[in-house]
């Protein structure tokens, strides 16, 4: 099913974009007519649910470009300034501020080049969004997120470990990043609702470069925990893991990391100690089934791990009816019995009836 007719994968960004401004920049001149029509449509879904816009528009006619915007129904206004101009970032502010969508000139710019980065500076825009009639591939593929630093790294070597079409367009993403631009994306304009699918996904379609902490692993907070009630209910209805309540949850609320992509949470872990007996628990590791495969739990259960380390626990457990070939195999602990759990811990075990299988790792005393 495509992104934009998944209605909630649509609706959990709306609360995230309302307010924020993108700047959009779209190579006109050679894109097809119908793409950049179905371009400006997205954009005047983007405007309804209340992200600010600014249009960067590269070749073609820029009259035309403007008229379709009125036809789409945008409220859009014709900068007046050149892109190069010292003036045009005060006229775009007060179009903006007239709650108008600016349309700023490029004719004769490269795509991603100083003065439209500049512009994204100076505005404090959230993204910079490029749709261009050649993407950026790398091995064959987008990649729907990368590290500026490391994006920087593949265009300096491109040609001796990955095959990369645009490692221009890669080197001037990973610049404008390192320059202050919080999110580059670069998109196929030629690739039908691309604009839709990118931002309304997770993981997106295009290539993403980035210089703030797009996935993240923190602490649960109280405002967390009915999201992750219902991100887990189903596993705990198949009996994949243990239920929890909100108020268990909350009482434990330091236990628990949530792993985040793009502000959505996607994934969970708790470490539950045992003081007494000297270790500690992986627990309530999870991952969303769209979110699978991508390597995710082995992040979560390394970072559970490292909370441990912290607190000088030299041995932890994790329980699982369904995951022993990760947690042996992937994650290097060692099945043991039952009789290796604290007492407190196995009673729970017994009396839940579940035929779970205990895992271990040891830690060398200073680690």
């Amino acid at each position: 099913m495509r992104v934009q007719n998944d209605v909630r994968a649509v609706l959990q960004y709306v609360p995230q974009f309302r307010g924020r401004l993108f700047v959009v920049m779209i190579e006109a001149g050679k894109l097809p007519e119908a793409a950049v029509a179905e371009c400006l449509l997205d954009l005047a879904a983007l405007e309804d649910v209340g992200v600010k816009l600014v249009l960067v528009v590269l070749g073609g006619d820029v009259k035309d470009f403007y008229d379709w915007g009125l036809e789409c129904e945008i409220k859009v206004a014709m900068a007046r300034q050149p892109i190069t101009s010292d003036g045009l970032v005060q006229e775009t502010k007060e179009i903006l501020g007239r709650g108008q969508v600016p349309v700023v000139n490029a004719t004769g710019h490269g795509p991603l080049d100083d003065d439209l980065v500049n512009l994204v500076i100076a505005l404090g825009a959230t993204k910079l969004i490029a749709l261009l009639k050649k993407s950026i591939l790398v091995d064959g593929a987008p990649v729907h997120a990368v590290r500026a630093s490391e994006a920087e790294e593949w265009a300096a070597g491109a040609g001796n470990t990955r095959l990369i079409e645009g490692v221009d367009l890669l080197r001037l993403a990973a610049t404008a990043c390192h320059r202050g631009v919080s999110r580059v994306h670069v998109l196929d304009g030629m690739r039908q609702g691309v604009l839709v699918d990118e931002l309304f996904s997770n993981e997106g379609v295009g290539t993403m470069v980035y210089a703030d902490s797009y996935r993240v692993i923190r602490e649960l907070y109280s405002e967390d925990i009915p999201e992750l009630l219902g991100m887990i209910g189903r596993s705990v209805r198949r009996s994949f893991l243990v239920p929890r309540n909100y108020e268990e949850i909350e009482e434990r609320i330091g236990d628990y990391r949530v792993m985040l992509i793009d502000d959505n949470v996607v994934g969970c872990v708790a470490l539950h100690e045992y003081p007494e007996d000297h270790c500690a628990e992986i627990a309530c590791l999870y991952v969303k089934q769209s979110h699978e495969g991508r390597g995710y739990g082995a992040d979560l259960v390394l970072h559970a791990e490292e909370m441990a380390v912290k607190k000088q626990v030299p041995r932890v457990f994790a329980l699982t009816n369904r995951a022993a070939d990760f947690f042996r195999d992937r994650m290097g602990y060692t099945e043991v019995g039952a009789a290796s759990l604290p007492a407190s811990r196995r009673q729970l075990l017994e009396a839940s009836g579940r035929k779970s299988l205990v895992f271990e790792k040891h830690y060398p005393a200073n680690c």
